[in-house]
């Protein structure tokens, strides 16, 4: 589904990205993991559009991403950062339907789309009408998935996003996204800085630092087969993190 091939990208004099190759397969969840500031972010705001790379090859779906077709792709994918990024102005409704009013839905396709995201994400269809302000954290990230969902895209991009909410929020939804990629089977590329999460969710999971990919693969090969001293040292600060038994058995 995504393709990047030896992707460089500096901020002033700071490299975020160093000759990344990376391929995202269809209709699997690809979890991006790694300490602040190793470049996963980057990656995924890469993707989305809203940076560009200094150099390097982004294919998606077999078409090279350029400013040409940025809009065309950029429709095909939905995208959640951490704090939901509502709009405060709009209600959780308008938030949700906004792109299908921009592309001029009519009103029955619109109705019949947000009902079944409702259905979906376990939403409360009363609470359509409230502003951001008036959700809990766990209802604003459910009305970004929506968002993200509404025009039913090939591909979602997850920064984060459950990263802002309390433990008990966060192991809800934890659970319902689970059950959300399995039966949509989109291809889902996330980041989080939790190897736990990243188990949970990833068919395929990349530990990054400083730019680069320091290993990539199933959660059992960075136990049992780390390929450098970094892979090593971030297994055993996450297990310091998490005093759990069973992280490492999948």
């Amino acid at each position: 589904m995504i393709q990047l091939t030896h992707i460089f990208k500096s901020f002033d004099s700071s490299l975020a990205l160093r000759d990344l190759t990376l391929a995202i397969h269809a209709a699997k969840t690809t979890v991006l993991i790694g300490p602040s500031g190793c470049g996963k972010s980057t990656l995924i705001r890469l993707l989305a559009g809203l940076i560009s790379c200094d150099s390097g090859q982004i294919i998606i779906e077999e078409h090279e991403l350029s400013p040409e077709n940025l809009l065309e792709i950029r429709r095909k994918m939905g995208y959640v950062i951490q704090e939901g990024g509502l709009f405060p102005h709009l209600t959780a409704r308008r938030n949700i339907t906004l792109m299908a009013h921009y592309l001029k839905w009519n009103q029955s396709k619109i109705v019949h789309r947000m009902n079944e995201l409702v259905e979906l994400t376990k939403f409360p269809a009363d609470a359509l009408d409230r502003f951001p302000i008036q959700l809990s954290g766990g209802q604003q990230q459910r009305v970004s998935l929506m968002r993200a969902l509404m025009l039913d895209p090939q591909i979602l991009l997850l920064d984060e996003p459950l990263g802002a909410l309390d433990p008990m929020i966060r192991h809800e939804l934890q659970e319902d996204l689970k059950q959300i990629f399995t039966s949509l089977h989109k291809t889902v590329l996330m980041v989080t800085h939790d190897l736990a999460e990243a188990s949970f969710f990833a068919d395929h999971i990349v530990l990054m630092n400083e730019g680069s990919i320091m290993q990539q693969g199933q959660i059992s090969d960075f136990f049992h087969n780390p390929e450098n001293k970094f892979v090593t040292r971030f297994i055993q600060a996450q297990r310091a993190i998490h005093n759990t038994g069973g992280m490492d058995s999948g």
